[in-house]
């Protein structure tokens, strides 16, 4: 249950900038993409996956307001969501290689 929240929260922030991005016609149509996105993956369990958004949407939005002030920041916290969804999927999957037991060779005898 904590997953399909944190699920709805993540996606559907990121689905209301990229309607903000694209303009206030878009805006209700991608929160609500977003919205059953975040259910969708959140079914899924895909904790890591909403960390590695929050974090990249948090950092985007604060990078670009750095660098060229307040007006980009939708488009800099939007532009790191994706990249940190990106990273979020990637990390897992090497978490999950590395945390593998390795399979132990076969005598050549059946039980």
């Amino acid at each position: 249950m904590i997953d399909v929240l944190l699920g709805v929260v993540v996606m559907g922030t990121v689905g209301v900038l990229i309607g903000i991005l694209l303009g206030d016609s878009f805006l209700y149509f991608a929160g609500g993409l977003g919205i059953i996105l975040g259910i969708g993956i959140g079914l899924i369990g895909g904790r890591r996956f909403f960390l590695g958004i929050f974090v990249g949407t948090f950092l985007g939005g604060t990078l670009a307001w750095a660098v060229s002030g307040p007006e980009n920041i939708t488009v800099g916290a939007g532009s790191g969501a994706a990249m940190g969804g990106f990273l979020g999927i990637w990390i897992s999957m090497l978490i999950d290689v590395f945390w593998r037991k390795p399979v132990e060779p076969s005598s050549g005898h059946d039980a």
